[in-house]
């Protein structure tokens, strides 16, 4: 199996690196912080994240000045291939040869909690920025692992929700066959019921799977009037692009899509999404602070980035500034600094880790504009409002993680 190794590291030596403290390295294992990055970087989901959430991490530890206290950032990535055997396997090399101290990306929810169960027996770390199953920091938490960016329920339950609300009640749920749609599908019935809807139907497809014709043509006759997308990357595309070959849309139905990113929506066209509302945790263009650095990964990428590898960047830059403040590596120490200290950076506002491992943040409720709304070919998207933090997630009080005192 071939790891892509980069080592970071600052290209001018400093005259009083030789002054840092015995004490800061002693703490920090084997004189090097190493991270894992570990992602689809070829498949499904390889827009969403893949090798350009890697070169956020590599700005992240860049900005970072390449090391911490003294002592070198080396960063290492692979193809996990949307397999948990891959990535317990990768994990597993990775901690007893490569010292790594931190493993983060992780898409996929089943790579994600075979991956974070390892780190967990190993003492090692992991923070999960592109997987979204919210049973991550449910009855999958560990104390050694955080869930950064988004999750099923913060992007499904506000906005089933808000549809039936607006009149959407009776829906039909089409949702990928793991751990991640699963997930999804049990969000957004439970904020249908509970919102006065009903549910007419559920099919679950492959993951991946090309051919979307069967499951399009079960949710069209069941006449629900939302159909429910619980997939995403080119999944969420193929199945978009075939409701619409159909006619699904042109006949009344509404396709809701409960988990996009921009990539999915630049690729379908805003004539076909145009008015499609989401929950997402980042924009790029949302404000200044966010622009500033979309820009800075445009110019190195060639595209605007997603609300993923905009949490990249802050994922890993907290860490280190865990790793920074406490002189260690260790997850117990990096785990406490993350709880005691607001998370506010451009990527989070209102930023707190719970004690569950979910770094909680506002998340923004989103509409795809129409084609005479766009000024370019990344402005696709319009803030609608901001769900707050506290409300955006599951509420502690519903958790099955072992670690909350109910």
């Amino acid at each position: 199996m071939t790891l892509n190794k980069k080592i970071l590291t600052t290209s001018i030596a400093v005259a009083t690196a030789s002054l840092v403290s015995l004490s800061a390295q002693a703490n920090v294992s084997d004189d090097k912080v190493v991270i894992g990055y570990m992602d689809d970087m070829n498949g499904t989901y390889s827009d969403l994240a893949g090798p350009a959430g890697l070169t956020a991490i590599e700005m992240a530890v860049e900005d970072f000045g390449g090391e911490v206290n003294g002592v070198p950032i080396e960063l290492i990535s692979a193809d996990h291939r949307n397999d948990p055997a891959v990535g317990s396997n990768l994990a597993r090399e990775w901690m007893d040869q490569e010292d790594v101290d931190l493993i983060t990306g992780l898409n996929a929810s089943s790579v994600a909690i075979a991956v974070t169960k390892l780190v967990e027996q190993n003492n090692k770390y992991a923070i999960v920025t592109t997987a979204a199953a919210d049973s991550i920091t449910g009855e999958h938490c560990t104390p050694n692992h955080a869930h950064w960016v988004y999750d099923t329920f913060a992007v499904s339950d506000a906005a089933a929700r808000a549809i039936v609300e607006q009149g959407g009640e009776s829906w039909f749920l089409m949702s990928s066959d793991y751990a991640f749609g699963h997930a999804m599908e049990s969000a957004v019935e439970n904020a249908v019921e509970e919102s006065g809807g009903t549910i007419a139907g559920k099919v679950r497809h492959p993951f991946p799977t090309d051919d979307f014709s069967s499951y399009i043509l079960q949710a069209q006759a069941s006449g629900a009037q939302i159909i429910g997308l619980a997939s995403a990357g080119k999944d969420l595309v193929n199945a978009i692009n075939t409701a619409y070959q159909f006619g699904v849309p042109q006949s009344g139905q509404t396709l809701a899509s409960l988990m996009v990113f921009i990539t999915d929506m630049q690729s379908i066209g805003l004539e076909v999404a145009q008015g499609t509302q989401f929950v997402t945790g980042w924009y790029w263009d949302m404000d200044d602070k966010a622009r500033a650095w979309a820009e800075r990964f445009e110019e190195r990428v060639g595209r605007m980035p997603t609300m993923v590898q905009a949490g990249n960047y802050s994922a890993i830059t907290n860490y280190l500034k865990a790793v920074e403040a406490t002189d260690s590596d260790d997850p117990a120490a990096v785990r406490a600094y993350l709880m005691e200290n607001p998370i506010e950076d451009f990527f989070s506002r209102n930023g707190r880790l719970r004690e569950d491992g979910r770094m909680v943040h506002d998340m923004y409720l989103a509409k795809v504009k129409a084609p005479e709304e766009s000024e370019g070919e990344w402005d696709l998207f319009e803030i609608v409002t901001t769900i707050p933090a506290e409300e955006a997630f599951r509420p502690l009080d519903e958790s099955q993680c072992e670690l909350v005192n109910h």
